[in-house]
């Protein structure tokens, strides 16, 4: 049968086995119902703080407020969302009780992600708090490489990570943290702990997570909200309330597969996580497959999450497709093969992923394997990398690490990785994936792995829309 899949800067028609089942996110298995009323919901929520005093309590004449929003990677651009909805309404309480405009900061917090620029800025919040706050210097990114404005708070105790925070959130009065309880293959779900310890932190910080130790465990295959990376958020966000002395004011919005609000919670960082984990776990590990699949089909664009070149970039491509297995683990069988379209044209994006093309090199060169691979950071010399990052729109050279140690679970957890529509297969087939043609033809290869009768799944618009955790019908985890 024919199916339309994501490649390049569209889509495209290809051939599939006639008995493959198909899945598309948001439209095989409906969402929840979204809020009727979104601007009231999101205020009924920040007035009725879960485990904290309201806004009226906790800000007067002089207070500095800082709101740090997430980057355009998450969260709808659409008129009425999260981010377009919460930041007015806060402003307009701290205003009432006493706030000068003067103190307000908004901070996008990018992490190690490229900064936004202000016209991807102003998408993000819209005219109106763009116009009133960019101009004046309130809205700015934050750079995990400023020194002059990190503050280290040393080690957190449980695990031992180290903990790195925006200085303008460490000073600041009330820090407001706008996120997502939106599937994500790290740690289950954005938002919550997990956007500050990602968001505003820095690398070293990050590497504490962000590596083989953590990504390479089972507990993070399939993907769970207590694995040792959700615990490591926590811990890493919890000792920024303890040596801040204060706690973060936590708003996260439930989205659906098209970012829409299904419900909105506002308060402590660990009672929103919880409140909203459970509506959103309704939304996000979806049961609904029969039996276990042998080959998973989907199509990858040039253009989602991080960057207009992430179909084309062959480590972006395997980290993708890890990022799906992550999701999918419950619903794949012992031996599975993946079958995905994508340019991967080798193209790395040097704007955007500076760095990629050296760690790729020195994967390729050295022959080394994946999860050795992130032992390079330490030795190459990233201070042009870092320099582009802070004033030209690039990644972080750690970024790249983070990402070669993710695309280590395809070549872990799969059989084989083939790669269709390729335009340099051998950027690909350096990475460990295989290339052919067609996805049939792929197929026919796959047998020899899978046998003559495989189950077959096909994911049209997985990457184009926020992707579900597909489960077993069965499953009672999630009940």
């Amino acid at each position: 049968m024919e199916v339309k899949l994501e490649y390049g800067d569209g889509q495209v028609e290809v051939r599939v086995p006639d008995n493959s089942d198909i899945f598309e996110t948001g439209v095989t298995v409906k969402d929840p119902e979204g809020l009727k009323d979104v601007k009231k919901a999101t205020l009924d929520a920040i007035r009725n703080p879960l485990g904290l005093k309201p806004i009226s309590e906790i800000v007067h004449k002089g207070s500095k407020v800082t709101i740090v929003f997430p980057d355009k990677v998450k969260g709808g651009f659409q008129d009425d969302s999260h981010r377009k909805t919460t930041i007015p309404l806060l402003i307009d309480e701290c205003l009432k009780y006493g706030v000068n405009e003067s103190d307000i900061l908004l901070i996008c917090s990018n992490g190690l992600h490229r900064k936004n620029k202000p016209e991807e800025i102003r998408r993000i919040l819209g005219d109106e708090i763009f116009d009133r706050f960019y101009p004046k210097g309130q809205i700015i990114n934050h750079d995990s490489e400023d020194k002059e404005h990190i503050v280290d708070l040393g080690n957190e105790p449980k695990f031992g990570a180290k903990v790195v925070i925006n200085k303008y959130v460490f000073d600041s009065d009330v820090c407001f943290l706008i996120g997502h309880a939106q599937g994500n293959p790290y740690g289950g779900y954005s938002g919550g702990y997990k956007h500050c310890a990602t968001g505003i932190s820095n690398w070293e910080s990050i590497a504490s997570h962000h590596c083989p130790e953590v990504m390479h465990r089972k507990d993070f295959v399939p993907v769970t909200s207590h694995s040792l990376m959700r615990q490591k958020f926590d811990a890493i966000g919890e000792w920024m309330e303890i040596k801040m002395g204060k706690k973060f004011f936590t708003i996260d919005a439930v989205l659906d597969s098209f970012s829409h609000q299904i419900a909105v919670f506002a308060g402590d960082a660990k009672l929103v996580q919880e409140a909203s984990w459970k509506i959103a776990d309704k939304r996000t590990y979806v049961k609904w497959a029969k039996k276990k699949y042998d080959v998973i089909i989907f199509g990858l664009p040039n253009d989602f999450q991080y960057g207009t070149r992430q179909g084309r970039n062959p480590i972006l491509v395997e980290q993708a497709i890890s990022a799906q297995i992550i999701r999918l683990k419950r619903v794949m069988s012992d031996n599975p093969v993946i079958i995905a379209l994508a340019q991967c044209d080798g193209d790395f994006g040097d704007d955007e992923f500076p760095a990629m093309k050296e760690v790729y090199d020195y994967f390729y060169n050295k022959q080394n394997t994946l999860p050795e691979v992130e032992d390079y950071y330490k030795m190459m010399d990233v201070d042009k990398y870092i320099e582009l990052y802070r004033h030209h729109y690039a990644f972080h050279p750690f970024h790249a690490f983070s990402m070669i140690s993710c695309a280590h679970i395809a070549e872990r957890d799969t059989k084989a990785v083939y790669i269709v529509g390729s335009k340099m297969p051998g950027t690909a087939r350096a990475m460990g994936m295989k290339t052919r043609n067609t996805v049939m033809e792929a197929f026919e290869d796959a047998k020899k792995f899978v046998g003559d009768n495989p189950n077959v799944l096909v994911l049209p618009m997985t990457f184009k829309r926020p992707s579900v955790h597909l489960c077993m019908e069965d499953d009672t985890e999630f009940n």
